[in-house]
């Protein structure tokens, strides 16, 4: 009989968060990714990888150096310290980033209200770690939420409040209802996250009027709003992007959250947040909360890889800072495989001519799905309990995987969906990725049937 290990700690003597689904959701994810290497994932969020190019990286570190030395008036020993060294902690790309915001977005920001941060993640930890001043301060999110925020808290001893999402994107009502409902119980929300653009995981988006009538409800309730923006370039058709809520901000009531994962390369590990808002300090001097993120930085990375933030700031160079004209091939790759996906649903799970809505079928349970207008996701609901025992079985004996929307909840509540993403697969991959979940489906249904 093998001797029990020895155990030095208990996860009962750990921050408690350590036993969270929430921080658990990732590496389960990635656990059944590696143990069925041969499915096909339409689990995994990663941008397209046809068009990356190792020989690029090189160029566009080599520009951006030319733009210190030549743009910049940096002699060779600075910009070579520049790159090599330790780094100014809010980052030394700032003035590209907020010349790609006003470029991209229409956002015009003073470059010291940016911090680059080591991808969107640590902008997020950022954030929430300077909101969480206290037991009593809440976070409210639009349901269902990105794992990743929903973790972040946790880890900054944060609760974290759902907000209804709904097809609008966010119930405005409900948003309304839960900031009186946590002060009302001696709380103080401090903002509310949300994705604006091709929500991850629902793939919704909030229209420009709903958008206009959020910023007016974040002013009458004195309530910050945290955007997040990885995916507003990949939207699918040819009419005009709604602009941003930092687009629309006024009243410096957005937290903008950004990053260069899905625009330039995931592998830099590069993102941003623009923190505007003005905060006096003991002294009485004024400064934008960026100040004091690059302070909460300072202690947790110290800096952002000058060498990483170079490769990002030399592909903006090449651009003119534009990554609407640096992702027009991807674009098209993601739009490609949105509506091929679509389709294929459609295909496998035909509606009657007259109704559309498949609930309305008489000989089968409701299998539906979202049409997102861009993005990487599409949410498909069925009518039994989806898990991640289902997920694991689904690899196992139908070889194709993707994400339970249970995931994305902060309750234990059975979900009826999962969400499968187009980014990173073939329209081949994708036609044999939903024939193995449409023969997943129909046994699942025939088995509960019987």
């Amino acid at each position: 009989m093998a001797a029990a290990e020895p155990v030095d700690l208990s996860v009962a003597d750990l921050h408690p968060a350590l036993g969270d689904p929430a921080l658990t959701s990732m590496n389960f994810l990635n656990e059944v990714s590696e143990r069925y290497p041969a499915a096909v994932s339409l689990a995994a969020g990663r941008p397209y990888e046809e068009f990356f190019d190792l020989t690029a990286v090189h160029r566009h570190l080599d520009t951006f150096h030319r733009h210190l030395v030549d743009d910049l008036g940096h002699r060779p020993e600075q910009a070579r310290r520049l790159l090599l060294q330790y780094g100014r902690t809010k980052g030394i790309v700032h003035h590209l980033i907020a010349r790609n915001l006003a470029v991209d977005e229409g956002i015009t920001v003073d470059p010291e209200d940016v911090v680059v941060t080591v991808g969107c993640q640590e902008a997020m930890f950022l954030v929430l770690r300077a909101l969480r001043a206290g037991p009593t301060d809440v976070l409210l999110a639009v349901a269902p939420t990105y794992v990743g925020l929903t973790g972040a808290a946790r880890l900054v001893d944060l609760p974290v409040w759902p907000v209804a999402g709904g097809p609008a994107g966010v119930d405005l009502a409900d948003l309304a209802a839960q900031v009186r409902r946590a002060r009302a119980a001696g709380l103080r929300p401090r903002a509310c996250y949300l994705m604006p653009d091709f929500a991850n995981p629902s793939g919704v988006s909030i229209d420009t009027a709903h958008r206009r009538r959020l910023l007016d409800l974040a002013v009458q309730e004195d309530l910050l709003l945290l955007e997040d923006n990885p995916y507003g370039l990949f939207h699918s058709d040819d009419g005009p992007r709604p602009p941003t809520l930092k687009a629309l901000d006024t009243e410096r009531r957005v937290v903008y959250l950004g990053s260069f994962a899905k625009t330039v390369l995931p592998g830099a590990r590069v993102g941003y947040v623009v923190a505007d808002q003005r905060v006096a300090g003991p002294d009485g001097r004024v400064g934008p909360l960026a100040d004091q993120l690059a302070m909460i930085k300072s202690m947790v990375t110290v800096n952002t890889s000058p060498i990483a933030q170079a490769v990002i700031g030399g592909r903006l160079l090449e651009n003119g800072c534009s990554l609407v004209a640096a992702n027009t091939r991807e674009r098209s790759a993601y739009t490609r495989n949105l509506r091929h996906l679509v389709a294929g649903l459609t295909r496998r799970f035909p509606a009657l001519p007259d109704q559309p809505d498949q609930s309305a079928l008489p000989d089968r349970p409701a299998v539906r799905w979202t049409v997102p207008a861009g993005g990487f996701f599409v949410v498909v609901t069925v009518p039994f309990p989806v898990d991640d025992a289902l997920l694991d079985r689904s690899a196992r004996d139908y070889g194709v995987l993707w994400t339970p929307m249970a995931h994305f909840y902060d309750d234990t509540a059975p979900v009826h969906a999962l969400r499968l993403s187009v980014s990173a697969v073939t329209p081949e991959q994708i036609d044999v990725g939903l024939d193995r979940l449409a023969a997943l489906i129909t046994d699942e249904l025939t088995r509960r049937a019987g």
